[in-house]
C-alpha cells in the first residue's frame, strides 16, 4: 500500500481486520461526481462537467469493482466519450501494473496515478479510477459512484437506451444493492481473505444465503427487479460470471456453484447476452489474476477448468 505517497512493502490483499479475523474493506478516497453542468454532486466538490475526452476510466477485467464500470460504459454509449486503460491481471509486488507506460500519465503501476493526484497518499491503489485528464487529477475510485455517474451524469453525451437507476424504482434498488454486497458481492472475499474459521463460517454461509434469495427471487423473472435490468443486476453479475471460476475454489465458497442454481445460471447468461456486455468479460484474465494472489496460491497455478456452460464465446 502506500503511505504518505511512497509505496510500503509488497502487495497483500488484506490491510486490515475486524475483531474476529474478518475482512475489512478499505473506504474509497475520492468521491467526486461528474455531473452534466459541472455542479457538485451527492459528495465531493463541484468543477467536474460531462465532457468528451476529458475523462480516462483505469480498469482491471478480473475486478468485479471495476467490471461494473466497463459493463456501463458499454450499455449508455459512453466509449468515445471516455477513454479507457486496461492494467495486467497479475497482481504484481506494487499491486496493478500496465503491460505497456499508461499513455495518459506514463505510469508503470496504479499506485503512480494516485499518487500523480495526491503526492501524500495513504492506502491501497485499487481500481475502477476514473480519471480527469482536465485537471489531471482523480475524480473517483468508489465503483457504486462512478457506476450511477455514467448512468446519469454524461447527459445528452450518452445513450437512453438503458436508465439503470430509474426513479420509479430507486428505493428497492438501494435495498436490494444493501442486501447483495455485504453478503454476496463483499461476501466472497470475506470468505477467501478471511484470517480466523469464525470469520469465514459467517462470510460463507452469507453468501450461500445471499445465493439462495436470489435463486427464489428470479424465478419468474427476467431480472432482480423484475422485466427492466438496473445497476443491481450488474453488481450482482459481475459477482457470479466469477464465481465458478475462480471464488468456488480459490476463496473457498465451495457448497454449490453458479452451474447448480438453475435461475441464477441462466440469469448470468441473459445478461452476459446483453450486446455489449459479453465484451466486458474475460475469463483468461479472471482467472489469472485470482490465481495470482500469493497470500491464496503461492506457486501460482492457475486451474484449466472450470469448462463453464454458456461462456464458450468468452476469451478464455
Amino acid at each position: 500500500m502506500l503511505v504518505n505517497g511512497k509505496w510500503s512493502a509488497n502487495w497483500q490483499p488484506v490491510q486490515a481486520k475486524d475483531e474476529k479475523g474478518g475482512f475489512v474493506r478499505q473506504t474509497s478516497s475520492f468521491r467526486n461526481w461528474i455531473t452534466p453542468d459541472g455542479s457538485t454532486g451527492p459528495t465531493g466538490e463541484g468543477g467536474f462537467a460531462a465532457e468528451a475526452g476529458r475523462y480516462h476510466l483505469y480498469v482491471a477485467l478480473i475486478c468485479p469493482w471495476a467490471s461494473r464500470t466497463i459493463i456501463a460504459r458499454k450499455l449508455k454509449g459512453l466509449e468515445d466519450v471516455i477513454s479507457i486503460s486496461v492494467v495486467e491481471p497479475e497482481l504484481s509486488d506494487q499491486g496493478w501494473r500496465f503491460a505497456m507506460p499508461d499513455p495518459i500519465n506514463g505510469a508503470t503501476y496504479m499506485h503512480e496515478i494516485y499518487t500523480r493526484a495526491d503526492p501524500q497518499i495513504s492506502g491501497r491503489a485499487t481500481v475502477p479510477v476514473l480519471w480527469d485528464k482536465q485537471r489531471n487529477t482523480i475524480v473517483n475510485n468508489e465503483s457504486a459512484d462512478i457506476l450511477r455517474m455514467l448512468n446519469s451524469g454524461f447527459g445528452g453525451l450518452a445513450s437512453d437506451a438503458y436508465d439503470l437507476y430509474p426513479d420509479t424504482l430507486r428505493t428497492e434498488i438501494d435495498a436490494l444493492n444493501d442486501y447483495i454486497y455485504p453478503r454476496l458481492n463483499n461476501g466472497v472475499y470475506r470468505a477467501g481473505f478471511a484470517t480466523t474459521q469464525l470469520a469465514y463460517d459467517e462470510a460463507f454461509a452469507d453468501v450461500f444465503t445471499a445465493l439462495d434469495a436470489l435463486e427464489e427471487r428470479l424465478a419468474g423473472k427476467a431480472y432482480l427487479l423484475g422485466d427492466v435490468l438496473t445497476e443491481t443486476d450488474i453488481r450482482a453479475f459481475v459477482t457470479l460470471v466469477r464465481f465458478d471460476a475462480a471464488y468456488y475454489g480459490l476463496f473457498k465458497t465451495n457448497l454449490k456453484r453458479i452451474a447448480d442454481y438453475p435461475n441464477l445460471q441462466a440469469y448470468m447468461l441473459r445478461v452476459l447476452d446483453i450486446p455489449g456486455v459479453r465484451e466486458t468479460v474475460n475469463i483468461d484474465h479472471i482467472k489469472r489474476g485470482y490465481y495470482s494472489i500469493k497470500s491464496l496460491n503461492p506457486n501460482g497455478i492457475v486451474p484449466r477448468g472450470p469448462d463453464i456452460a454458456g461462456l464458450d464465446r468468452v476469451a478464455r
